[in-house]
C-alpha cells in the first residue's frame, strides 16, 4: 500500500508539473491523503489471514491474504472510475478490476493439497 501512495504523489507532481486539472490534481492530492492516513492508522497492515492460528496453513493464510487485498485494490480502481475523467486513469482502473477479479475468483477456486 506504501508503493501506491507514492505512485499516487509521483502522479500528482507529474502532474503539476505537466500543467494538469486542477480538479484531476485535487482528487489525486485527496486520495493519496487518504491513504497516507489510512497506513498511518495501520488499516492497511497485514491481513488478519496472515496471523492465523497454527490450524491455518501457510498457504491457506497466502491466499485468504491475496484475496482481501485483491478486493481492496476492486474497491480502489472502482472508486477511480466513479471520479476520474482521465481517460488512461479509467483505462488503468477497469483493468485493474479485470484482472483482480479474475485472481479473486482463481484465488477462492484454490483447494488446499493434503
Amino acid at each position: 500500500m506504501r508503493q501506491l501512495a507514492v505512485a499516487v504523489a509521483l502522479l500528482t507532481v507529474a502532474a503539476c508539473s505537466e500543467g494538469g486539472d486542477p480538479v484531476q490534481m485535487a482528487l489525486r492530492d485527496a486520495s493519496a491523503a487518504r491513504q497516507a492516513a489510512a497506513v498511518k492508522e495501520g488499516s492497511t497492515s497485514a491481513p488478519s489471514a496472515l496471523a492465523a492460528g497454527p490450524e491455518t496453513t501457510g498457504d491457506a493464510a497466502y491466499v485468504a491474504g491475496m484475496i482481501e487485498h485483491h478486493r481492496a485494490a476492486v474497491k480502489m480502481a472502482v472508486d477511480a472510475l466513479a471520479r476520474s475523467d482521465d481517460p488512461e486513469i479509467r483505462r488503468r482502473a477497469q483493468a485493474e478490476i479485470d484482472t483482480r477479479t479474475r485472481e479473486i475468483t482463481e484465488l477462492q477456486a484454490w483447494k488446499p493439497t493434503a
